[in-house]
């Protein structure tokens, strides 16, 4: 079966585990060389290491704090030495602090901000550049449903989430002239090791205001993301993707 991403190179931030390394997963099972960033390096490692036995790609991984420019710039320019492009960013790197706004710090407003939000616009700034010289390139960012919809006692991860969206737009806006396409996937309750703390009866209320009555699958995001990347989706751009099962419509 043809490869649909054979010698692409594709950056996922947050790429270790979870949501991330199901999209790192399905990218690599269609040939893409991988570059994994996380804050734990040593997951990262692993799960690089799996999918290039797996999957005969090539991978790079990096520990960097996609809030630190710095750090940002220097793990694209390693990325270009070693592949000499990039084809695919996926930001995916994302934390919670969850508070309802009277009881939320300035510190966890800022923390979910910067990581969130400004990690972000740290990698779209870093990659453009040569994705413009190349006149080709796919941003992907991962939202949430709560950047749509709002959610009590995430006032700092709905606003980031939100943001995104906006960004996703406004730098849509200015790069598809250069043959760059940057589109949103919105996320809604994802099955992750937070879902599964919950009890039996907290699931059900979740899954109760879901129409398609269940949970999704990281495997439902990774698809999305996929869809996004081949030339089938040349002419979306500026778009959100919801990955929700009509839970906001």
């Amino acid at each position: 079966m043809e490869k649909r991403l054979k010698n692409k190179v594709a950056i996922i931030t947050g790429g270790a585990q979870g949501i991330g390394k199901s999209i790192a997963t399905k990218l690599a099972i269609e040939g893409a060389n991988l570059v994994l960033v996380d804050v734990n390096l040593e997951v990262a490692s692993q799960t690089a290491k799996e999918l290039e036995n797996q999957h005969l790609i090539s991978t790079l991984v990096f520990k960097v704090d996609v809030s630190n420019y710095k750090e940002v710039e220097e793990f694209i320019n390693v990325t270009i030495e070693k592949f000499g492009k990039i084809d695919i960013l996926v930001n995916n790197a994302g934390i919670t602090k969850d508070n309802l706004i009277l009881r939320m710090s300035e510190e966890d407003w800022d923390k979910v901000l910067n990581i969130n939000l400004k990690g972000s616009f740290n990698c779209i700034k870093a990659v453009s550049r040569f994705m413009m010289k190349q006149r080709s390139g796919r941003i992907i960012n991962i939202a949430s449903v709560v950047g749509l919809m709002g959610n009590a006692g995430q006032a700092n991860y709905s606003a980031s989430k939100g943001g995104l969206i906006a960004l996703t737009k406004t730098v849509a806006k200015e790069l598809s002239s250069r043959g760059i396409l940057v589109n949103a996937v919105a996320p809604g309750f994802i099955k992750t090791r937070m879902t599964d703390a919950l009890s039996e009866e907290q699931r059900k209320k979740l899954t109760d205001v879901i129409p398609v009555n269940r949970l999704g699958e990281p495997e439902d995001v990774a698809n999305a993301v996929w869809f996004l990347s081949i030339e089938e989706s040349s002419y979306i751009t500026g778009q959100v993707i919801s990955v929700n099962g009509g839970m906001y419509m």
